[in-house]
């Protein structure tokens, strides 16, 4: 939104150099004709020209008539002009008082040149008291003042700054103007980063209050599974099935609550990255036997393509890995029975490349642009009743915070293909090199 009203700003602001113009450019031809006339009125002009001594008295009058129609003319279109250049402005101001933040407009020596309610309010000054001033004078903050000369320099410029004790917490995005001067919006989010702070601390608790009655359900529900399957025959078979349901069920819901959290804790930025040199295609390969033996129990077979001489990655191994498991499974849980997941991992100019592919159900065209939103389900997903609809989520998540994507390339019936990108850090191109 905020980078819409900037265009829109800019867009009224062109809008208003160019009416400016045809309003000077017209003011000028103005100039030019009244300059003749008083030089006709002196008697000006030379020997057979305009003016001279043998020009037609009859001639004279009917273009002397004939330039008082045209600046009757032009008169009108520079009046018209002018209301136009009044009304852009009027409208221009209102606008800015709408639509609910700071907008300032600064010259290109950084002095205000307009300033809507909500600045004022932000900036702590009176209405109307910053147009004229300068930056610092105005804004009462050095760092604001440095975004303002950053824009003025790169094109562009944010940050967030707090501004006194206790006061507003302002999202600043400078932008230079295609004409001239630097705009600032300014946006209040200081009740963001309240609510971001208690989603937080929410989050903490509820992990805590959640995962232990879920994790104590469980060790009970697999303790009544063993004293059962101890027990043989004195316990009923409708019974141990039962059991056995609890035990599944339970594990669902300590899965969703799982993912639920760390999804949760990922998006509020709670889950920093720990980042170390990792060899991704040894965290691939410790995936795929961490989850063969699931693999072997569903009639899938697992193989591991990894490339010789792999550079490393900046990341977090645990993180990449939970990446892995993620696919794999997903893979493996989607596939038909006797086919073959395979994980690839290899060099690609300047980042290493991981995939995971199977030959199962594959994903409808449709379902694909939607995949890695939170708790979407693809049909496959559906029928097979599988899954929080969390995990790619979860996924991208992480594969972003290591500056890199994840993508999906698939062929309904014919299987899936999910492949990690993550760039190869800088310095261990220049070793390749």
């Amino acid at each position: 939104m905020d980078s819409l009203v900037v265009v829109f700003i800019a867009a009224q602001a062109i809008a208003i150099a160019l009416i400016g113009a045809v309003a000077l450019s017209r003011g000028r031809a103005l100039d030019g004709i009244a300059a003749v006339l008083r030089d006709r009125a002196a008697g000006g002009g030379g020997r057979g020209g305009p003016g001279g001594p043998d020009e037609d008295p009859d001639l004279r009058a009917a273009a002397d008539e004939q330039l008082i129609d045209s600046v009757r003319r032009l008169r009108r279109r520079a009046d018209a002009a002018e209301f136009a250049l009044g009304q852009r402005l009027r409208d221009m101001a209102y606008l800015a008082d709408l639509i609910g933040v700071g907008i300032l407009r600064l010259t290109d020596d950084l002095r205000v040149e307009v300033a809507n309610t909500a600045a004022h309010v932000y900036l702590g000054r009176r209405a109307g008291e910053m147009p004229g001033r300068t930056a610092m004078e105005a804004l009462g903050d050095h760092r604001l003042e440095q975004l303002a000369l950053e824009a003025a320099e790169r094109g562009t410029a944010s940050g967030e700054v707090t501004l006194r004790e206790n006061g507003p917490t302002l999202l600043v995005r400078a932008r230079r103007s295609p004409i001239l001067g630097i705009w600032l919006v300014l946006e209040d989010v200081a009740e963001l980063r309240r609510l971001q702070r208690i989603r937080a601390e929410f989050i903490d608790n509820l992990s805590h209050e959640l995962r232990t009655p879920i994790t104590t359900v469980g060790l009970l529900a697999e303790t009544l599974g063993r004293d059962a399957a101890a027990a043989g025959e004195a316990v009923p078979a409708r019974m141990r099935e039962r059991i056995s349901k609890l035990e599944v069920e339970t594990g669902a819901i300590a899965q969703m609550v799982g993912e639920l959290l760390d999804l949760a804790r990922i998006e509020s930025g709670g889950a920093a990255l720990h980042l170390d040199d990792v060899d991704l295609g040894r965290v691939a390969a410790e995936s795929v036997e961490r989850l063969r033996p699931f693999a072997e129990r569903q009639g899938i077979r697992l193989a591991t393509e990894v490339a010789p001489g792999l550079p490393f990655v900046r990341g977090e191994a645990a993180r990449l890995g939970q990446v892995f498991m993620n696919l794999i499974h997903n893979a493996v849980q989607f596939s038909r029975p006797d086919s073959e997941v395979t994980v690839r991992v290899r060099t690609d100019g300047e980042e290493v490349r991981a995939s995971v592919a199977d030959s199962g159900a594959g994903i409808a065209a449709g379902d694909l642009p939607r995949i890695f939103e939170r708790f979407f389900k693809a049909d496959r997903a559906r029928t097979s009743g599988g899954g929080t609809g969390l995990g790619l989520a979860i996924a991208r998540h992480i594969v972003e915070g290591h500056g890199g994507t994840i993508t999906v390339a698939s062929v309904e019936g014919e299987g899936a293909t999910f492949t990690i990108h993550l760039p190869i850090p800088v310095d261990a191109r220049l070793v390749e090199a």
